[in-house]
């Protein structure tokens, strides 16, 4: 469906149901978003959502992902309070990964930093450029 409306013009629209349909969700039905603060363009994470989890962003305009650890909604900022607000959610061309752009609470990531994206690779070395906002422990001991 992706694919064959790509040259629609501007304003071209199909029922949400039927784009959700046609998400190239991976054999455990889940498909990778991308949270991006929505006003800096900062990449905060990558995790991943389930159809239960975009319905639910969508109606209530909090981030909620599929946790494949705890094998669960995961519903952002739920237990550390470090939430996200939705301010767009978008599918790219071939209808296999979100773009999430947000209003970040804070941190986002599980160990108290900004974003997840603190380890900077270079010629020869792996290294922490980026000191955490708040202690990890906590964020979840509320």
């Amino acid at each position: 469906m992706f694919k064959d409306n790509e040259q629609q013009p501007e304003g071209f629209s199909v029922p949400l149901s039927e784009a959700l349909d046609n998400l190239a969700f991976n054999d455990a039905g889940l498909v990778p978003v991308i949270a991006q603060q929505h006003d800096t363009g900062e990449v905060l994470m990558f995790a991943w959502m389930n159809r239960a989890a975009i319905e639910e962003t969508l109606a209530t305009g909090q981030v909620c992902y599929y946790s494949r650890s705890r094998k669960t909604l995961w519903r952002k900022g739920e237990s550390s309070g470090q939430t996200q607000t939705l301010k767009a959610l978008r599918v790219d061309c071939d209808g296999d990964v979100l773009l999430a752009s947000v209003e970040q609470t804070g941190a986002a990531c599980h160990t108290g930093r900004r974003d997840c994206f603190f380890w900077k690779l270079d010629n020869d070395t792996a290294r922490i450029d980026k000191s955490p906002l708040i202690d990890p422990k906590d964020l979840y001991d509320h």
